[in-house]
């Protein structure tokens, strides 16, 4: 097993060997999250929002941290320090939008996300090899792209500013996605690839999601029935 979890991996194009730092620009990169989470600890603080809304931000840290860890140690088990982080957040930043942008009490937002999620993974899982394969992976983050751009639409419909910033950030998604699917697709060109585009673009993403959180998110905010 420990075996398994430690084989290398060489999944992007400026990575060429299994030293720790064969992708540094790739883990440098990972600075835009941290900057984006403590921009969004620092906002949401001064802003009094909350403690949901404060672990959010600090989710963005945590995905920061775990997407350095995998672009150093490249291997089967630091997969998961990147991809776990990006989850959670995921699934967390729809409940805030249920929670505190829409207002829903428990009993409606969790049906609301239970049956969205479903739907989106069965999307996912019906995603064919060959286009899983031509797109670098990059449909793995069909849930996330669609949940902003689905809630962006609920919420600035029902008049929260805060929809507007869910449309904005699956907009920048849509251009990052590109930069991650291009990536092996250059390296004859551009040996440094453009995953750190990616990084650079999701922390700017995060960056907009947590102003949103920072700014609409307040708890007192009126729940509806």
């Amino acid at each position: 097993m420990w075996q398994t979890l430690l084989t290398p991996v060489d999944l992007y194009c400026e990575r060429v060997g299994p030293e720790l730092w064969a992708e540094p620009v790739n883990a440098l990169t990972n600075l835009a999250f941290l900057v984006a989470g403590l921009w969004g600890v620092r906002e949401v603080r001064r802003r009094g929002t909350g403690i949901f809304a404060e672990v959010l931000a600090w989710w963005v840290v945590a995905i920061g941290i775990g997407s350095a860890l995998f672009h150093t140690f490249a291997n089967h088990g630091t997969v998961w320090a990147d991809v776990l982080p990006i989850a959670g957040f995921t699934l967390a930043y729809t409940l805030f939008n249920l929670r505190r942008f829409l207002g829903m009490k428990w009993g409606k937002a969790v049906p609301i996300f239970v049956a969205f999620y479903a739907v989106t993974g069965l999307l996912t899982w019906a995603v064919p090899d060959w286009l899983r394969q031509a797109s670098n992976g990059t449909t793995g983050y069909l849930p996330p792209f669609l949940a902003l751009a689905f809630f962006g639409v609920i919420v600035a419909a029902s008049g929260n500013r805060a929809g507007g910033y869910n449309l904005a950030g699956s907009a920048i998604f849509v251009v990052s996605v590109i930069f991650r699917i291009i990536d092996p697709l250059v390296c004859g060109s551009f040996p440094l690839g453009t995953h750190f585009l990616w990084h650079i673009l999701n922390g700017l993403m995060l960056g907009v999601l947590l102003a949103a959180a920072a700014r609409f998110g307040k708890g007192s905010r009126a729940v509806r029935q």
